[in-house]
This record gives C-alpha cells, sequence and structure tokens, in this order.
C-alpha cells in the first residue's frame, strides 16, 4: 500500500495543482539529503523509491528502513520516509528513543486505544501533537504551531499567547558584548524576568467539528 501510494505522487511544478511535490529550497538542502538516501541505497535499506526530475532541487521521494530510532542523527526536512517497526510492548522504549533525538517537532499517532494515547502524550517531548489526523495543516488559532527543542524557536505561532511573547519586555542587560558576563548582573536579570504564574495549564481552543484542540502549557 505504501509503495502503491508513493507510486501516485506527481513531481514538478509546485504552481501546478496537479503537483503532489516539488522541489526542496537550495542545492545544498537536496545534495545533503540525496547523499543520506545514497548511503541508505548502499546499506541495502531502501524499501521504495520513485523518480525525479532531473531539473531543479528535486530529489526523489524515498521510504528508508530503519533498525532503531537511535540511528537518526539528524532531521531530514525532504520527502524522506524512515520506517521503524517495533512490538506494543516497546512503546515505552520507543517513546524514549524519540525524547532522546533531541527534536521535537510534530508527533502523528493513530490508536483506537483511548488509555494508550493519553499515556503517549503525556510522555512524547514535541511542540505538536496530531492523534488520528492528518500531521499537516496546523488552523491558525485553533492549532498554534511551534517545536520543542532543537526544533523549538520560541513562541508557538498562531495560538492565543503569541500577541503577550512579542510583547515580554526583555531582561536586563548583563555586561557587554564580547565580554564575559558578570555572574551577579546575570542572575538579577534572571531575577527581574517575570515568569508566568502556574506551572501548568491547558486551554481548550476551537476548532473543526470533531476534532479536539487543545493547548498545555
Amino acid at each position: 500500500m505504501l509503495s502503491g501510494a508513493l507510486n501516485d505522487l506527481s513531481l514538478g511544478d509546485p504552481w501546478h495543482l496537479a503537483t503532489d511535490i516539488g522541489p526542496v529550497i537550495d542545492a545544498e538542502s537536496a545534495g545533503t539529503i540525496r547523499a543520506h538516501i545514497d548511503q541508505a541505497r548502499a546499506e541495502g535499506r531502501i524499501i521504495a523509491q520513485v523518480a525525479a526530475p532531473a531539473k531543479g532541487h528535486f530529489v526523489p521521494p524515498t521510504v528508508i528502513r530503519l533498525g532503531s530510532i537511535a540511528e537518526m542523527q539528524q532531521e531530514v526536512f525532504g520527502p524522506v520516509l524512515h520506517v521503524v517497526t517495533f512490538r506494543a510492548s516497546e512503546i515505552d522504549a520507543v517513546i524514549d528513543a524519540v525524547n532522546a533525538t533531541g527534536y521535537g517537532l510534530t508527533f502523528g499517532l493513530h490508536s483506537r486505544i483511548d488509555d494508550r494515547v493519553q499515556a503517549i502524550v503525556d510522555r512524547i517531548r514535541v511542540g505538536n501533537t496530531y492523534v488520528n489526523r492528518n500531521q499537516i495543516g496546523a488552523v491558525v488559532g485553533s492549532q498554534p504551531f511551534g517545536g520543542e527543542g532543537l526544533s523549538g524557536t520560541g513562541p508557538k505561532a498562531g495560538g492565543p499567547m503569541t500577541l503577550l511573547r512579542l510583547t515580554q519586555a526583555p531582561a536586563g542587560a548583563a555586561g557587554q558584548w564580547g565580554e564575559p558576563a558578570d555572574e551577579a548582573a546575570l542572575q538579577g536579570a534572571l531575577n527581574r524576568v517575570q515568569m508566568p504564574q502556574g506551572a501548568h495549564s491547558v486551554t481548550v481552543l476551537p476548532g473543526p467539528t470533531g476534532e479536539s484542540n487543545r493547548l498545555s502549557l
């Protein structure tokens, strides 16, 4: 089924409505992703692949088999899907392996077992968790978007607290640029930063019919 879906993809000019996948952003990115695919091919880990246009920064959509999530040492931003299989009893170890990567943009989960869903949502450290739906197309105002860890850039975009984050006063200066900071001045600056009250809160946001949208801090 996965190979069949891969074969149905149309690669080409993103201006055309029939196009499913366009090129990556630049030659450097294309080269990095192609090198990753070539290494997997040399190791016999390619499950499926379709051809890409020769002109432009296109990368052939590829499915790659991995022995474990720990084998992923970096994010691969391109049309590459990595597949890892595991037993149901190993799910906690799988979540720990995902968290150990340090990256945490988006996590998708499909399950009909409510307890399993809640247990994973509570353990996973990512900015956005999608349950039983597609993993793209966050709705502004309903599904604030932004990652954690190495995938984080600060406030989540599109949420009810975005404006407040943009209007917070910066911490006071603790030294001169290019010079070691004075530790006492640094601690004083940190002490002056007002932290939000309440270590944890859950806000229920509006959203499409049939979806629950929760923003947790």
